[in-house]
């Protein structure tokens, strides 16, 4: 049992990764206060609440539930101590542009029907991908996710090379999916979580074909009050060891060193003997560290791959849109130029594959009588010019594809609406060029490639978070939280 008694901590950030960094240490006994530059807990997982309606503002995919129970395991709790589960079914909607219409399902008999009916085997080859990816995601999670190796010599035993054997580590996912279905529509439903991933089918490693075990096999899930209520359930938590919260704090700048930190504030100082950052990594090491103390220069900032902004409508509808699933997304038949307007030649899509979430399908609390709630979230390349015109004229462009290729007119039934794109990005999040999600899951940036939990030139000051290992998402960032931990055990435990 690892034990910080005595040992204060300051967290800046009350992302996913910052509340579970912070439980983890209270656990041990530290003196953990969490202090959030936003008027709430939850980071990028933030709630907007207006008129009675009530939204995710970023994440509203409930998926690895597997992760969720480990976390709240370690502290001899569950997950339904603190919020309910509804199974979705349909786990997700797909409308493709050329008038076809998918649901996929939990019923994975009907799911292999229905890829049956667009190309003779494909319904066996799909329980081949899937025991494929089940193995995938036992063993990487096992060996290469709950495990942080972090340096080069991490892989060079015979141990991870025997657990690495057979794994998909080299290749795109381009090519793994093509290595059991042809036809292009089959690839895309098993590459749309690439979106979540930050990537595309063309840059992201085969061993994400992972995922297609938890969508599949582990189920798409509705957690009660949404994405939020799981916030508010780590945050319980956390209160529940000892964590003190503070919002509407920002850090401005990082001083000293293990034992003699200064966290300066707009209400003042922290003193604390250890600093653990949620912030984005790039603001942490370029604006909150003075330049002698940085682990990277601009340079490296400059060069790294980002995961796509978002252009976001938040809608309060009156009547109920039927058409649309919980989860819907609405495809190209051909995506490979949406995806190009992201990572290659960066533009607004003339195309655009796009995510709906109407929460209101399952949770009446969301919407007041006679009304849903919906946001439309379309993958669009950070550092676009985003003004208020550009704005303006995308909206047409996406409500016009909406009522086109899904059959759902909103123009006149809209009661509320708000927007948020690159540039609240940034502000909000301080996210670099107004990323969404922050260092996207190139082969060049998973694992060991992406940036420590120790900051490089600081001792006693952490990192965590979806730009640290594993990476992007609510599970993975639960899981940085516990690695983030685990190092400041090592050295202070």
């Amino acid at each position: 049992m690892h034990s910080l008694n005595g040992t204060s901590v300051a967290v800046i950030g009350a992302g996913v990764g910052g509340l579970s960094t912070a439980c983890y240490l209270a656990d041990a006994g530290a003196d953990v206060r969490v202090i959030e530059k936003n008027e709430q807990l939850g980071g990028r997982a933030s709630r907007l609440e207006r008129d009675r309606f009530r939204f995710d503002m970023g994440p509203s995919w409930y998926l690895m539930p597997d992760v969720f129970e480990r976390f709240f395991g370690h502290f001899d709790r569950t997950p339904t101590d603190y919020y309910g589960l509804t199974h979705l079914d349909p786990h997700y909607r797909i409308f493709f542009k050329d008038g076809d219409e998918v649901d996929v399902t939990p019923d994975l008999e009907r799911t292999k029907r229905v890829f049956e009916s667009y190309e003779d085997g494909a319904g066996e080859a799909l329980e081949r991908y899937l025991e494929k990816s089940r193995e995938n995601y036992e063993v990487g999670m096992e060996h290469f996710v709950y495990e942080d190796r972090s340096r080069l010599r991490d892989y060079l035993d015979l141990d991870v090379a025997r657990q690495a054997r057979g794994l998909s580590l080299l290749g795109s996912m381009q090519d793994h999916v093509e290595n059991y279905f042809d036809h292009p529509k089959l690839q895309q439903i098993m590459q749309y979580t690439l979106v979540f991933l930050g990537g595309s089918p063309k840059n992201t490693p085969a061993l994400y074909n992972l995922m297609s075990h938890v969508d599949f096999n582990l189920g798409v899930w509705y957690p009660e009050d949404g994405l939020g209520g799981v916030i508010d359930g780590i945050a319980e938590l956390g209160r529940e060891l000892g964590v003190e919260y503070e919002t509407n704090r920002p850090a401005t700048e990082i001083k000293g060193r293990e034992g003699a930190f200064l966290v300066e504030t707009p209400t003042g100082p922290l003193r604390p003997d250890l600093v653990v950052s949620n912030a984005d990594y790039p603001h942490t090491d370029q604006e909150l560290l003075p330049a002698e103390r940085q682990g990277y220069d601009a340079d490296y900032w400059e060069s790294r791959t980002y995961a796509p902004s978002a252009f976001l409508l938040y809608l309060g509808v009156e009547g109920d849109v039927d058409e649309l699933a919980h989860h819907t997304l609405v495809l190209p038949t051909d995506w490979e130029e949406h995806f190009g307007q992201i990572f290659e030649d960066p533009a607004w899509p003339d195309d655009p594959a796009y995510y709906c979430c109407v929460p209101s399908e399952t949770d009446d609390d969301v919407a007041p009588d006679g009304h849903s709630t919906l946001f439309v979230l379309v993958p669009i390349a950070p550092g676009l010019e985003d003004t208020p015109e550009q704005r303006e004229r995308y909206r047409e462009v996406i409500l016009d594809d909406l009522a086109d290729h899904t059959g759902t007119e909103l123009r006149d039934r809209i009661v509320l609406e708000e927007r948020f794109c690159i540039e609240d990005f940034a502000d909000r999040y301080n996210s670099y060029d107004g990323t969404a999600l922050g260092l996207a899951h190139t082969l060049r940036q998973t694992a060991l490639f992406r940036p420590p939990h120790r900051a490089k030139r600081v001792d006693g000051l952490y990192m965590t978070g979806g730009d640290t290992t594993p990476g992007i998402g609510v599970p993975m960032c639960l899981i940085s939280g516990e690695l983030t931990a685990e190092k400041v055990f090592e050295d202070h435990g």
